[in-house]
């Protein structure tokens, strides 16, 4: 008798997910996490001060709570104590002069505040979230469907006979188009530009990268929709409230179980796992491995002949940039030199668009950036149970943070042994943070108790499947998504192994806490 229906591998949102979708269907599922603590990414501790719950690394549920994903398991995640904090300020940006823009969920503010910044502004973005509105459910279904499918075919042929081959042309034409060429030519406010450009960061892609401008256009729908949310108390509720619900469905979550291989049967199928303890576990319908694809192809299925084309696409599967997360403990709310930012959820500080494209080309080239755009959360703004009653703390992201470091592109910093992220070196581009936030926050250093940073380095060990510090399961260009991702010769999520099928941020439709992968394979098998 087999030990589960399903082996998910990886305890990340996409295997939860993967797994909550299975256990509705009567599947008995086991989930093997190799660390101590379930969550992959999501992960809530108290690192700085005792009584301050920071989320180590990701933190904005807006990608969940409008995926389909949510909209299947939400009474159920809810009977299970998950609970969203929201703030109608999603996102704002702050530059170097302390000038600032805010993004709210109200349309009529978003038109006021882009046309003070200039006045063909607020008429662009109403025009611009008109056309998305209009193209929103083909985008959508390209973003999170089974692209190799016939329900894609058809409402690709669907969008055919409604714009006609040369409409279809032009609106794949416009997609392409990369987020500078869309913000220069639709805004006119530096401002305007500055607010949306660091967003394309957090989808893996630069200011330059092909199709990047219609993810902004995503981005700022989304945001002005649903706000930034976060969960009440910390990601690790969201975590234990699909382990309440995985219980429920028959379902086990299994911490501390290092797989080190996929198991074949005489037919060459997938059969299970053998941990690297030796405890061979099996499954009666297949294994799902939520991971990046070294892990899968390199460790899992060691020894195991492959295509030629797979074995090639693994060798020459890209990564992204690597991020870097830093917490405060604050002894009070920081005191923000721009008005108006005390409920924002995500403040970006930027010089603006070329101040964005700048960073992630020294980053891109090894370079740690001499003025890197910080992505700074307050999610006691939204949920104060994350700090004792009057404090606060600052969740901060640079997603422009080298993989491997060649030198310091403000030439300050000392480079590292072969490249490789030290102690030392983390600190003191921590410090660089410091100088740009005491730039904006006039209590800065009076309210800051505890600073605690964690390196590229650092986060790959916490998750091994974040490969150089990269929290987007890979490069995210073109080139390397959509029906590419995340080999050349990928069929939606199986593999060329029969029963094994991956999923992830690595696969499609891509990184962030939409769980898409999991959704797609749940409703797939049976």
């Amino acid at each position: 008798m087999a030990d589960a229906d399903y082996i998910i591998v990886g305890s990340g949102i996409n295997a939860l997910v993967a797994a909550a979708m299975l256990g509705k269907k009567n599947n008995r599922v086991l989930i093997l996490e190799r660390e101590a603590v379930a969550g992959g990414c999501l992960r809530t501790e108290e690192v700085t001060v005792p009584g301050f719950r920071h989320d180590i690394m990701a933190t904005t549920f807006v990608l969940f709570i409008t995926s389909p994903a949510y909209a299947a398991l939400a009474p159920d995640l809810a009977r299970h104590g998950l609970e969203f904090c929201h703030t109608d300020a999603p996102t704002a940006v702050v530059r170097p002069d302390n000038s600032s823009l805010v993004l709210t969920t109200d349309r009529a503010r978003n038109l006021a505040a882009f046309a003070a910044a200039d006045a063909a502004d607020g008429p662009a973005f109403q025009r611009e979230m008109d056309r998305f509105g209009g193209d929103m459910g083909f985008v959508f279904g390209l973003l999170g469907g089974r692209l190799w499918s016939l329900d894609t075919l058809r409402m690709i042929g669907k969008e055919l006979w409604k714009r006609g081959s040369r409409g279809l042309a032009n609106f794949a034409g416009e997609a392409l188009v990369p987020a500078r060429g869309y913000l220069e030519t639709r805004y006119r406010s530096e401002a305007v530009r500055a607010l949306f450009a660091p967003w394309v960061l957090h989808c893996g892609l630069n200011p330059e990268s092909a199709y990047s401008g219609q993810m902004l256009k995503v981005i700022g729908f989304a945001l002005e929709a649903a706000g930034a949310p976060i969960v009440k108390g910390g990601a690790v509720n969201a975590v234990n409230a699909f382990a309440g619900l995985i219980a429920e469905q028959g379902g086990q979550i299994r911490t501390s179980a290092d797989v080190a291989s996929v198991t074949l049967d005489e037919k060459g199928a997938a059969s299970g796992v053998t941990l690297t303890d030796g405890t061979v576990i099996r499954a009666n319908k297949g294994v799902i491995a939520s991971v990046a694809p070294g892990q899968l192809y390199d460790r899992f299925l060691a020894g195991q002949p492959k295509p030629a084309e797979v074995t090639e696409s693994v060798a020459n599967f890209r990564y992204g940039k690597g991020d870097m997360q830093i917490h405060y403990a604050l002894r009070e709310a920081p005191q923000w030199i721009a008005p108006g930012l005390e409920n924002v959820a995500l403040i970006h500080l930027t010089p603006g668009l070329d101040g964005v494209s700048r960073a992630s080309n020294e980053a891109e080239r090894g370079l740690l950036p001499a003025v890197p755009t910080i992505c700074v959360g307050q999610p006691t703004a939204l949920d104060p149970s994350r700090a004792p009653d009057g404090q606060a703390i600052l969740w901060l992201q640079l997603p422009e943070a080298p993989r491997h470091i060649k030198g310091d592109a403000a030439g300050k910093i000392a480079n590292g042994a072969e490249g490789r992220w030290t102690e030392e070196i983390r600190e003191a581009y921590a410090d660089r943070i410091d100088a740009i936030l005491r730039q904006h926050i006039a209590n800065f250093d009076t309210a800051v108790i505890k600073r605690v940073s964690y390196s590229p380095a650092d986060l790959e060990r916490m998750n091994v499947n974040l490969v150089g510090g990269d929290p987007y399961g890979g490069y995210c260009g073109i080139d390397q998504f959509f029906i590419w991702r995340p080999l050349k010769s990928s069929v939606n999520h199986t593999t060329h192994v029969r029963g094994l099928y991956h999923i992830g941020a690595a696969s499609h439709p891509g990184p962030g806490l939409g769980g898409g992968s999991g959704y797609l394979i749940g409703k797939a098998l049976s």
